[in-house]
């Protein structure tokens, strides 16, 4: 059985410590209202209902954070991660300890509604980028403390990760370039760290112009090209130049208008920030159920 994104990398992302942070912050000294109206030992029902139409994610989300809230409250998923939802959907059901299914509750919300509306938007993206080869993928333009759910989500609505972080990949942009020199040192200065610290890693480099994607072919040492804030046209030309010796990726300026554009340019990767930066939540609640 294949192993589930969460299994995957774990090695990312600490759940329980980002779900005792998040109570500690939600539940102070106390949840007073709760304790306050109802009783330490009553069972109980709640339904996770879907209010806006989207793509759904986050469903095995939730399932790890309620077991690691209360292992005893029992989850029946009606719909899956990545299923495609409209009004008045019912998720899955809890049943178990009320007080911890309110303690509970907006926790799950906000990691669910936040996650659907990115896996939406990538849904819509990629959607967009129909016919030709790209992926589209994410970049580090997350939510501090919150990246894992985010990239997650993407790979929900059919998107791709990029690199999870500083530390596996080597992505050297304008600013490494200008601060090294030349295109040509930084890639020299990467395969030489790499190598003395007995790394492996891919490295993708950063290109401005075609006159940079030129040097780039000539001079070798990467695995990836980024063309960032190519134009359409200039994007065309990069690909044919490039004709398949590295992986290319358009950054910079793209939108859900000229998404296709570049798609049809034939690049491997389209990085688009707003799928976690700028991205609306899925409106979803967590009801009382009889």
């Amino acid at each position: 059985m294949p192993k589930s994104y969460l299994e995957l990398h774990q090695k990312h992302f600490d759940l329980k410590a980002f779900v005792v942070s998040a109570l500690n912050e939600d539940r102070g000294d106390g949840d007073h209202t709760s304790l306050a109206t109802v009783p330490s030992n009553q069972n109980g029902k709640m339904q996770l209902l879907v209010k806006e139409a989207g793509v759904l994610a986050g469903v095995e989300a939730a399932q790890a954070i309620i077991a690691l809230i209360d292992s005893r409250i029992k989850m029946k998923a009606l719909l899956k991660d990545g299923s495609k939802v409209k009004p008045k959907q019912v998720a899955f059901v809890l049943e178990g300890n009320t007080q911890n299914l309110l303690l509970a509750e907006r926790l799950v919300l906000n990691v669910m509604q936040r996650m659907s509306g990115i896996a939406t938007k990538t849904a819509h993206m990629q959607n967009l980028c129909k016919g030709s080869k790209t992926k589209v993928i994410d970049t580090r333009k997350t939510t501090p403390g919150f990246r894992f759910f985010e990239k997650w989500a993407v790979v929900i609505g059919g998107g791709a990760n990029h690199r999870f972080g500083l530390y596996d990949m080597i992505l050297i942009k304008d600013n490494h370039i200008d601060f090294c020199g030349s295109i040509e040192a930084a890639i020299d200065s990467a395969n030489h760290y790499l190598k003395s610290k007995k790394l492996k890693l891919p490295i993708e480099v950063e290109t401005r112009n075609i006159s940079d994607v030129k040097r780039v072919l000539k001079h070798g040492g990467v695995q990836r090209i980024l063309l960032d804030n190519f134009t359409p046209a200039q994007t065309l030309g990069a690909v044919k130049l490039i004709h398949n010796k590295f992986e290319t990726e358009s950054s910079g300026g793209i939108t859900e208008k000229n998404i296709a554009s570049y798609a049809k340019c034939g690049v491997n990767y389209i990085s688009v920030g707003a799928l976690t930066h700028h991205v609306k939540s899925l409106d979803l609640s967590l009801k009382f159920s009889h």
